[in-house]
């Protein structure tokens, strides 16, 4: 069975409460619902996954090597400044969509560098929560 990993970084554990004007009022629960109702109804398994520690989430995308998984991810702050989060991800195999909540690029100049997107299937920015749906719905009609 295919699945899709839902992947949050630093700090998203605080939607809805962390600056409600860029993020939004929605938690990560609403997104993570949202994410499972809509995979799950088109056959894929689901698991999401949260860390505040970069080597927490380096595991995890190394759990899934070999398997049939795409994986959505909020790196948070680690876009930009996470070397070891990009090796993961190159050296895995699995197809990764970034995503981000806020439009990054009309942000502070230091959000605006990726070093991850080089090495994703896709990156999502600016669309709020409906970034990781547009995500989801990515890797079910294309995988």
């Amino acid at each position: 069975m295919k699945k899709i990993l839902l992947l949050n970084g630093p700090n998203l554990n605080l939607l809805g409460k962390r600056e409600p004007g860029v993020y939004g009022k929605g938690t990560l629960q609403d997104i993570e619902t949202s994410i499972k109702d809509m995979v799950e109804a088109n056959g894929w398994a689901f698991e999401a996954f949260q860390s505040n520690q970069e080597g927490e989430l380096i595991d995890k995308i190394h759990k899934f090597i070999g398997q049939d998984v795409g994986i959505i991810f909020n790196p948070g702050a680690y876009t930009h400044t996470s070397i070891a989060l990009r090796d993961a991800i190159a050296g895995v195999d699995l197809p990764v969509i970034e995503v981000h909540i806020s439009n990054v690029h009309k942000r502070e100049e230091f959000r605006h560098t990726s070093l991850l997107a080089p090495v994703c299937y896709g990156q999502i920015v600016g669309l709020g929560s409906f970034g990781y749906k547009l995500a989801a719905q990515t890797f079910i009609e294309q995988f």
